[in-house]
């Protein structure tokens, strides 16, 4: 599973790819500045982004706190968290078993896989790596999969390179294959439970509603608020309901993120059951664009920060 759109293969497109040509010139730049220290590259990639510099001694916005978590948060339990293999046994043992979705085969080049003992529908994806992925619905997707085989691609992928994010300094890259979730014949909604201390702040629900990608905010009483990212997705213009397991929901990102001092956790959902996708730590990278604004603060003043900064 995951939050993108796919192409007429099924592959699945990160949003930076959606956007044209000012987000291909980015990508450019971003090589041109690899060689800079993790410090300037952070701040300078924010100010292409956000058209201002990053607050990197005394953040105080979420966006900003994010920034200095990538240069000097160095909990041991993130590289374990954002490996999307390893994180089901860490989930397995806060919440259960029943809360993982059930994973078919890891390793490094889908060639070697024996698709004879894969089940259909499935997901493939990298375990270290966000915004790619395919969808396998049936032996037509596994053919298109293997005639373009993307194992060293997928495996090149780097983000602590190119967003300079830690924790996937310390994941061995590799390949999951794991069960694909219905609801009512359809991939779910993705449930992004933002979590500050152990404590929900508010959900995040990523929609496909007739070929279109939308995205709203809720609190954990089920009110609609104001403020989404203007750069990911736009505004979902109605009201979703209530997810009939929203309690459960929130007991299970709360159980899994209860010693962490920010987390989103990222969650499936249906009327019978409910599974936990993943746990990101730096949402967006870092350069997410709230709109209204003000959010950005908001948020990071909810957000009580487990690691120190060093004064310079």
């Amino acid at each position: 599973m995951t939050d993108r759109a796919a192409d007429q293969d099924g592959f699945l497109i990160p949003g930076y790819l959606q956007r044209g040509l000012r987000e291909r010139a980015h990508n450019l730049l971003w090589r041109l500045m690899s060689p800079l220290p993790d410090r300037s590259y952070c701040a300078l990639k924010y100010r292409v982004i956000r058209g201002k510099f990053p607050d990197l001694r005394s953040p105080q916005t979420f966006t900003d706190k994010i920034q200095a978590r990538k240069l000097y948060d160095r909990n041991p339990l993130f590289p374990r968290f954002v490996d999307k293999a390893d994180a089901k046994v860490l989930i397995a043992e806060r919440v259960g078993s029943q809360y993982v979705i059930p994973t078919l085969w890891v390793g490094t080049d889908l060639a070697t896989v024996d698709w004879a003992e894969i089940p259909l529908p499935a997901v493939v994806k990298p375990t270290h790596a966000s915004g790619v992925g395919r969808f396998l619905y049936g032996e037509a997707d596994v053919d298109r999969l293997l005639t373009n085989n993307p194992s060293a691609e997928w495996l090149a992928i780097d983000h602590a390179f190119y967003n300079r994010e830690w924790a996937y300094r310390q994941v061995e890259r590799r390949i999951l294959i794991e069960s694909m979730l219905l609801v009512e014949g359809r991939v779910p909604w993705d449930y992004r439970l933002f979590t500050f201390n152990g404590k929900v702040s508010h959900i995040e629900i990523d929609i496909r509603e007739n070929g279109q990608g939308y995205s709203c905010n809720y609190t954990p009483d089920w009110k609609k608020l104001p403020f989404y990212d203007r750069d990911y997705l736009g505004l979902y213009p109605g009201h979703v309901a209530r997810p009939p397991r929203l309690d459960e929901m929130i007991h299970v990102a709360e159980t899994v993120a209860r010693d962490i001092d920010f987390v989103r956790v990222d969650l499936y959902a249906s009327a019978e059951w409910v599974r936990v996708g993943e746990l990101t730590f730096y949402p967006g990278g870092g350069f997410e664009a709230f709109e209204p604004e003000e959010h950005d603060l908001l948020l990071g003043q909810k957000w009580q920060l487990g690691f120190e900064i060093p004064k310079r």
